[in-house]
């Protein structure tokens, strides 16, 4: 993928950014731009990073390190489904991990994070739907990890993330993830991708996830 390719690409979606923030009176400064690079390779990576962008999201531990080690000083989130086992590796690599859904995770990252001393920087993922193949914690537990997660002494908690059902209308799940937060005194939320990220800032996202705007199609692996 070209340089010129990225950076029309890149253009239109801060545009459209700089747009939908204005429509509800936000500053486009309060949010950000997460490049999700799953599937890309490095030159495509260092041409958007040439363009100023420098925030990562990954889904896969193993696949961020073989691409991200050694690379010039990016922010990396983790935006997967997190497995146990990934734990160790993924702690102290990424600046921030999207996903923590279950108190068994949660414990385990600030375990690894106290190993390491370190801090690591969490969100709460949320399975608004109720989709038993989509990861998150579901709204009735919870006051259970929000709870767990405040006494773990090697997190901190910046906010709420949520992935809408596909082919429904994503704004009452970005408000609920909104009003959710807010019950929580929680003001941060990642949501929005590519095909609904301007909707997502007009109800209060801080992080946007934004892969195929971007770099286009990718095939599933």
């Amino acid at each position: 993928m070209h340089d010129l390719t990225i950076n029309l690409a890149l253009a239109d979606v801060l545009g459209r950014i700089n747009a939908a923030a204005t429509r509800v009176g936000r500053d486009p400064q309060e949010i950000t731009l997460v490049a999700v690079s799953k599937g890309v390779g490095q030159e495509a990576i260092l041409a958007l990073a040439r363009a100023g962008i420098t925030v990562f999201g990954e889904n896969r531990v193993q696949e961020a390190i073989d691409k991200f080690s050694g690379m010039p000083a990016t922010s990396l989130h983790f935006i997967g489904s997190l497995q146990m086992n990934k734990v160790k590796k993924a702690v102290g690599f990424f600046d921030l991990i999207h996903s923590i859904d279950s108190i068994p995770l949660a414990e385990k990252v600030s375990e690894e994070a106290k190993r390491q001393s370190f801090v690591q920087s969490v969100l709460i993922q949320i399975n608004l739907g109720g989709e038993t193949a989509k990861g998150g914690v579901s709204v009735k537990e919870l006051p259970a990890l929000f709870a767990a997660v405040q006494q773990c002494s090697h997190l901190k908690l910046l906010g709420l993330m949520a992935i809408p059902p596909i082919s429904t209308n994503p704004r009452p799940y970005f408000s609920r993830l909104r009003e959710l937060g807010t019950s929580f005194e929680l003001t941060r939320f990642s949501m929005g991708m590519s095909s609904d990220f301007e909707m997502a800032i007009e109800e209060g996202a801080s992080w946007i996830r934004i892969g195929t705007a971007i770099f286009g199609s990718r095939l599933p692996r």
